[in-house]
């Protein structure tokens, strides 16, 4: 499933992006919220030492770095969330990554200033963030994207990137699912649709 040696022409800086999205506390680390549900965060916490050595290799090549973080606010459900998360059951369950809590915070690779954070309230990196518009408008058509969760925003923001008319390069291991099937069934699609996927030391030695 993963691409041959990438082409550093395909990836230089000043085409491409590097996209992080939600590296957080709820998502990834031992004392975040989905680890306290039970769920197993062996794969995330290992994305998130991948993101770091992306972050790093982009860094040194002038590959500009975007983070995303998905933010909640309490009491903020609209109609639809709150429907949703009844029919689950779940309208008692703690909210992810509420804006202001430790859950909300970054882990692994931290922006530095002068680097885009973008705060979003839907999966996708795009919706309603003017993430399109600030990429476009520094000439980037690539972005080579990592983060949390495989099947659910970074997928999202795939498919949203491709309809923007942006290459798209996926980090396969420094992206995670809680259960692996979701993220190897998630990276065939997107490949199938025309992501390249590689692993994160590839694009270390593209950007070299």
């Amino acid at each position: 499933m993963t691409s041959p040696a990438l082409n550093p022409q395909w990836l230089t800086p000043q085409r491409t992006a590097l996209l992080l999205i939600d590296y957080q506390v709820d998502f990834a680390w031992p004392e975040g919220q989905m680890a306290r549900d039970g769920a197993d965060i062996g794969p995330a916490l290992r994305a998130v030492a991948q993101a770091e050595t992306l972050a790093e290799a982009a860094r040194a090549a002038g590959v500009p770095l975007v983070f995303t973080r998905s933010i909640a606010w309490p009491q903020s459900d609209g109609p639809v969330v709150a429907e949703a998360r009844a029919r689950r059951g779940e309208s008692d369950r703690p909210r992810l990554c509420i804006e202001g809590t430790s859950g909300a915070a970054f882990v692994g690779p931290q922006p530095r200033p002068g680097e885009l954070v973008v705060s979003k309230h839907r999966y996708s990196s795009f919706h309603g963030t003017g993430l399109d518009t600030a990429l476009k408008a520094k000439g980037i058509d690539t972005l080579v994207i990592a983060g949390l969760t495989t099947e659910c925003c970074v997928q999202s923001s795939v498919w949203a990137a491709f309809e923007r008319g942006f290459h798209v390069f996926i980090a396969a291991d420094a992206c995670a699912a809680y259960e692996d099937d979701l993220h190897r069934v998630a990276l065939k699609a997107m490949e199938l649709s025309g992501a390249n996927l590689a692993a994160a030391a590839d694009f270390r030695a593209a950007w070299k």
